[in-house]
């Protein structure tokens, strides 16, 4: 506990809490410990009793006696009254770390898992009690099951974002609605699902191998915290983000040759996969895989940095009677993030697409990254390479809202 306290407290890393650091220590705990008694206190009279925490904890998913709880307030309980007051819930917490308190990360949890049908959110963290119960799996087939609920809700926007990142140019100036009318007129209104089975499908390995990675990685860096700092999260998350990504990079190959198939050229998937390997070897699964792997930093960053930050900040200036931010702020702090990591790593992304639809044609050499990158911005400029943004932000929001109701559904089925 002493140690933690002073990794949490020390800011120049020195290994020592001198006076300063104590005191900022103190008042940054001291704040944390005022929202989660406010919490608790459900009668708003000032005051916890057993009932409440009973009440809580059952909130919470841990259900307990109420005996079990006068006895978590008799370890509190100072004056004798059965019942913990402001000063004694303080006195009682002040010196335990933050990691100690389950109820503050708990209020928290669970909240960067919805699914935009990107790749790169950094997995979402459980506590060692979710993992003995088995709730970490549950977790996880909510939150693939709301995935795949909500790719498949999207999927016209996202074949409609590859048709535009590889195909549109100034002469070529495709927009949105004359993008559906032309795979509506090319294959029918099916048409406009074209990949979506092999982007639901990879849901699943990537999430596994994403998790088992991540969990690994933790015990690499050595933290014997609960919850990892931002920095922890940012270099575990996308260390993790990278191996699931190196697993399943033929599964992203073919979602992109899936979308931009003309009507009749592949029966299905494995025809699709048969034909690649047949005409243009291994090599053709790992195209744009480069830029792929570069687009993981800046956009698990960023993600990872506004979303902490936002949800820290609504915290410090409006959080009066609760630890918990809300479905809202955090649907909002989630939507901005995923906005900003995707506008940063965007330009990848969009080469890494037109990378992987490249055909090798025997003879014909094999286009670079970087010349990619300056053939787009010599014949179509900077805005060249934000070709498709404006279907790819049009399902940010109705992927996280679809990913949200169907993800709360799934866990009251899974009894979450």
């Amino acid at each position: 506990s002493e140690q933690k306290i002073v990794k949490a407290g020390d800011k120049d890393l020195d290994g020592q809490l001198d006076f300063e650091e104590f005191v900022h220590y103190l008042q940054d705990h001291e704040k944390k410990l005022r929202l989660v008694f406010k919490s608790l206190d459900k009668k708003n009279d000032g005051r916890i009793d057993a009932q409440e925490i009973v009440q809580s904890l059952r909130d919470l998913g841990v259900k307990i006696s109420e005996q079990q709880a006068e006895k978590i307030l008799k370890s509190m309980d100072k004056n004798g009254t059965m019942t913990i007051d402001w000063n004694e819930w303080r006195d009682y917490h002040l010196l335990h770390p933050v990691e100690n308190i389950p109820e503050i990360i708990l209020y928290w949890k669970h909240s960067t898992i919805f699914d935009v049908g990107e790749n790169l959110t950094v997995p979402d963290e459980f506590t060692v009690e979710e993992r003995q119960t088995g709730m970490w799996w549950r977790h996880l087939v909510a939150g693939g099951g709301a995935g795949a609920v909500s790719r498949t809700c999207t999927a016209p926007l996202d074949r409609l974002k590859v048709l535009m990142q590889v195909h549109a140019s100034r002469s070529n100036n495709m927009c949105i609605i004359g993008g559906f009318t032309q795979m509506i007129r090319e294959g029918g209104p099916r048409s406009l699902w074209r990949g979506n089975g092999i982007n639901v499908l990879k849901i699943a390995p990537e999430s596994a191998i994403k998790f088992m990675a991540y969990e690994q990685i933790k015990r690499f860096i050595g933290t014997d915290q609960e919850m990892l700092r931002i920095h922890e999260r940012l270099l575990a998350g996308s260390l993790a983000g990278a191996i699931a990504q190196s697993s399943i990079y033929p599964m992203e190959v073919l979602k992109t040759r899936m979308a931009l198939r003309k009507t009749g050229q592949y029966s299905g998937m494995l025809d699709c996969a048969k034909n690649i390997l047949a005409k243009e070897g291994m090599a053709a699964f790992y195209k744009g895989y480069i830029p792929n792997m570069l687009g993981i930093i800046p956009y698990a960053g960023i993600d990872l940095a506004v979303y902490e930050t936002l949800k820290n900040t609504w915290l410090q200036r409006y959080a009066v009677n609760s630890a918990d931010p809300g479905v809202f702020v955090l649907l909002a702090c989630g939507t901005i993030s995923s906005t900003c990591g995707q506008l940063a790593s965007y330009p990848l992304a969009l080469v890494r697409t037109r990378m992987q639809a490249q055909a090798s044609v025997e003879g014909a050499p094999e286009v670079t990254m970087r010349g990619l990158f300056k053939h787009i911005l010599k014949t179509e400029g900077a805005f060249g390479l934000y070709r498709g943004l404006a279907p790819n932000f049009m399902k940010v929001i109705p992927a996280v809202s679809i990913s949200y109701v169907v993800y709360e559904n799934l866990k009251m089925t899974l009894g979450v």
